[in-house]
């Protein structure tokens, strides 16, 4: 194993301001590291608001196994719009911003890379695919490691109150594994243990570790955000949208985890998953695998990330933890993000390869009609990701080796 306690001595930079970014910030200068942090107008207007002035105070429950938590108001070395002035003199940059955001940042960021730079990717949401493919449009050809993870390190939200956001993140439940990859998988190894180093990793690096994923594109698999996410939202629209006006008091009580998630609604997700697996098969990457019966219980698939191996939580018990999780809206990223990158890359994946998707094809076309969006047009492609000409040995030998077939 390379040692790289290297990275102790500089400072790490957040790219993206939201919810998940400030909270990986705030937790790793709580960690005792130097941060600087960025967000892009307009978003920045708001994310880095009076950030100077106030911190950042990470509360909440916390979940997880091991009971790991981490508290108090964290102030950032750098609060900045400018990428360049965020990542100069840093070797961890950790990219936390949605997939939709992914393209600003990286047309600001390649200009600015350094040899030696590790960027994480946080979700990983095809973004070391689209980072190393507009590297190679931009003619850069730094030495850096770059790889994403399965998930983020949390559950996290904003405290508001009346529409207004406190300077506070509260974390529902915090990971104690994660699945994470490099591309290409020649410099995993690295990427791994580089994550030792990121202070918002410490509940997995003391709880159940990191793991390998088989490439890249087996981090995209292993997302569970668009199995859990669009069928719970889609499915339970209704109970939803009559939260807080026939059912109860308060909409900011809903949550798909305990007010919408039941045996049928299992039963869809449990499915959708096998066509993901189905598709990784075909490619012959990985994918993380789950036992049927995990699906059908309140924190489905995303139970293990925090509780480990066993959890349970019945349909016949409330789940607690998860009241407030929303989400309120059908405008929201468990469907305008969920379904155009995680639900139409499946699809894009499905035609190249001969996989029937239709389960998943037809959360794109429902989430598009409550939306008011065509996702099959605006949807992540396979070209956008630099890999719609290759066929299975080409992919496989570009996500292990690096090496790019024209």
């Amino acid at each position: 194993m390379k040692d790289m306690s290297y990275l102790k001595d500089y400072p790490i930079a957040i790219l993206g301001a939201g919810a998940v970014g400030q909270t990986v910030g705030a937790d790793c200068v709580l960690a005792g590291q130097k941060v600087n942090i960025c967000d892009l107008p307009p978003f920045s207007k708001t994310t880095l608001k009076d950030l100077d002035k106030t911190g950042l105070t990470i509360e909440g429950k916390q979940m997880n196994r091991y009971g790991f938590y981490r508290g108090g108001t964290a102030h950032f070395d750098l609060i900045t719009e400018d990428v360049a002035e965020c990542v100069k003199g840093c070797k961890l940059v950790i990219v936390c911003t949605p997939a939709l955001g992914h393209r600003p940042f990286f047309e600001k960021l390649i200009p600015a890379l350094e040899d030696g730079m590790i960027v994480h990717m946080i979700p990983d949401n095809y973004g070391s695919l689209r980072l190393r493919k507009m590297m190679r449009e931009a003619g850069c050809d730094k030495k850096i490691i770059v790889g994403g993870w399965s998930s983020a390190p949390y559950g996290t939200r904003f405290v508001s109150e009346g529409g207004i956001n406190i300077p506070k993140v509260a974390p529902i439940y915090r990971a104690i594994t994660l699945r994470g990859a490099a591309l290409p998988t020649t410099d995993q190894e690295e990427f791994l243990e580089s994550s030792k180093y990121i202070g918002s990793f410490d509940a997995i690096t003391q709880g159940e570790g990191a793991v390998g994923g088989n490439t890249v594109m087996d981090i995209g698999f292993s997302n569970v955000n668009p199995v859990i996410h669009v069928p719970g939202t889609v499915l339970g629209a209704s109970t939803m949208e009559n939260w807080g006006v026939i059912y109860g008091d308060n909409k900011y009580d809903y949550s798909i985890y305990s007010h919408t998630f039941c045996p049928s609604v299992s039963e869809v997700q449990y499915h959708f998953y096998q066509e993901e697996v189905a598709l990784a098969e075909a490619m012959g990457v990985g994918i993380q695998p789950f036992d049927h019966d995990i699906f059908f219980q309140r924190t489905s698939v995303l139970g293990p990330e925090y509780m480990g191996e066993g959890v349970n939580v019945p349909f016949t018990e409330q789940w607690t933890t998860g009241f407030g999780t929303g989400p309120f809206t059908i405008q929201n990223r468990y469907v305008t993000e969920d379904v155009p990158i995680g639900c139409h890359v499946y699809h894009e994946l499905g035609k190249h390869f001969g996989v029937p998707t239709p389960i998943i094809d037809s959360f794109i076309t429902l989430g598009g009609v409550m939306t008011g969006k065509d996702f099959y047009k605006t949807g992540l492609t396979l070209e956008e990701l630099g890999i719609a000409h290759m066929n299975k040995e080409q992919m496989l030998k570009y996500l292990n080796e690096g090496v790019y077939t024209e």
